[in-house]
């Protein structure tokens, strides 16, 4: 898995909309003391449960590869045109 150039402001983004959604559902503000790959793996489990992304094979299940799924998740929420797909 090869990292594109913008993938961590794609990440970054994804885990901004993550949040919004987590807080839809119900889910308490994420509090200061929650590390940033804490949340990767509550957003990234959120979006499994909920069927809006595919599962990792629990052998591949690790923070990179989740982010990696969260980035592709919000490149395809994307319009082609907008910037970080170019």
């Amino acid at each position: 898995m090869k990292p594109g150039k913008n993938d961590n402001k794609l990440l970054k983004l994804a885990m901004e909309i993550g949040e919004g959604y987590a807080k839809k559902r119900g889910f308490k503000d994420f509090g200061i003391g929650i590390s940033p790959k804490d949340k990767v793996e509550c957003i990234y489990r959120l979006l499994v449960q909920d069927g809006l992304i595919q599962a990792l094979a629990e052998d591949k299940d690790d923070g990179p590869n989740r982010k990696h799924k969260l980035v592709l998740w919000i490149s395809k929420q994307l319009p082609p045109e907008h910037p970080l797909m170019n």
